[in-house]
């Protein structure tokens, strides 16, 4: 489905409720797996929690997480401890091109049994679950916190818990931690110090509930609609100041770029703030947020203004390789793009051409990045429909604030 982009009004003023988060979600979905004491409120709606919610349910031997990477590398540790239960997991073309080596290598070492199906070092995996009793392992920090995460997941649940060292600058240290308290607002002795995180074994004696605060990363086309409106003031909830999620640090990132956010008892304000002066050239170290990379070179591009994004290394093991991806459609709009494996120079734009059809690689992320500058110029936005990984109302909350949508 390709739909066609038109901005009706340039004010924006309205409120919208955006689901849960989808990485505190998941994470808590693998924790009740363990743990089936706990309850859930304000799941994600996004297509990579129901992937995950029914692999997780499943009594198949066979299961498909289809694209989701998350699901993917939890699942991979999740099913590697379940004593005695054979499991394939497999996914789309894409995620059989995703590299999950380093976390099965990680498992390996703490005794698990788990064999390549295809290429070596890629799913499909045939995983014959086992009780495992070692309680150290290391793992390289530079690539994905997920595999970092899911080994934290399963940690509590292991009769001797687990210590996971840490080699290398660890990367989306934000993640790690949104791990590391959920696991201590569960009850679980945990600590991170010095590239080193304990996890202590346990067990949950009593029901917990846990209500999922709303996804920071959905917020993020919120904040660049704002950037390039006219005037606007929007409400999102549910939002709250002491965030787990990394990309809270929309805050701040921002600010510069003309949107100032007031938090409200359980949501936050954006408003267009126009005594903002726009720098020429934006400069953001995304190291900890690289998911928001996408929505905020558009936002520059739409803005005309430059921006220098670093710390974008793990974008290439993404649903696509991002920054080729930025690259080549931003280029469409007549942009100058500069990129290295992690980072992405954007050169200011100021005339946009109309009309561009824009390819989303089957990434969520880059069809809602690319939305908003139908405030700026007409688009069109190829595949529409992969927004449900991660936001499935999203165009409806675009038509929310006026960007209408014609299927081409």
């Amino acid at each position: 489905m390709t739909l066609e982009l038109v901005a009706t009004h340039k004010n924006l003023k309205g409120n919208w409720q955006v689901t849960g988060s989808k990485s505190e979600a998941n994470r808590l979905l693998i924790l009740q797996a363990l743990f089936p004491q706990i309850e859930i409120e304000n799941l994600s709606n996004s297509d990579d929690t129901e992937v995950l919610q029914k692999a997780l349910k499943s009594s198949e031997e066979e299961i498909d997480i289809n694209h989701a990477g998350t699901a993917m590398r939890f699942s991979t540790a999740y099913f590697s401890i379940q004593d005695g239960r054979k499991t394939i997991l497999t996914g789309s073309k894409r995620m059989q091109e995703r590299p999950i080596k380093l976390l099965v290598d990680a498992l390996k070492s703490l005794g698990t049994d788990i064999e390549y199906q295809k290429e070596e070092g890629y799913p499909p995996l045939l995983i014959h679950g086992k009780k495992i009793t070692k309680s150290n392992v290391s793992l390289a920090a530079n690539v994905s916190s997920q595999y970092i995460s899911a080994l934290m997941l399963m940690a509590p649940s292991l009769e001797n818990g687990l210590e996971i060292k840490l080699e290398g600058k660890v990367t989306s240290t934000p993640y790690i931690l949104m791990t590391l308290s959920l696991l201590k607002n569960l009850g679980v002795t945990a600590s991170f110090e010095n590239n080193s995180i304990n996890i202590e074994p346990f067990q949950l004696q009593q029901p917990k509930k846990f209500v999922v605060e709303s996804d920071w990363s959905s917020a993020s086309y919120f904040y660049s609609l704002v950037a390039l409106s006219d005037s606007a003031e929007i409400t999102i909830s549910n939002y709250k100041k002491e965030s787990l999620q990394g990309d809270s640090s929309l805050v701040e990132l921002y600010k510069s770029l003309g949107v100032k956010t007031t938090f409200l008892e359980n949501s936050i304000q954006l408003k267009k703030d126009e005594s903002i002066k726009l720098p020429q050239v934006y400069k953001a170290d995304l190291v900890s947020s690289p998911d928001l990379a996408q929505t905020i070179a558009v936002t520059c591009l739409g803005l005309g203004i430059g921006c220098e994004l670093t710390g974008l290394h793990t974008l290439k093991i993404k649903e696509t390789d991002r920054l080729v991806a930025l690259h080549d459609e931003m280029s469409k709009f007549g942009a100058r793009v500069d990129i290295t494996n992690d980072s992405l120079k954007l050169y200011p734009c100021v005339n946009l051409k109309e009309n561009v059809s824009v390819a989303t690689y089957n990434d969520h992320r880059m069809a809602m990045a690319f939305a908003p500058l139908a405030l700026k110029t007409t688009l069109k936005i190829e595949d529409a429909g992969v927004v449900s990984k991660s936001f499935p109302d999203f165009w409806q909350a675009m038509n929310h604030f006026h960007i209408q949508q014609k299927e081409v």
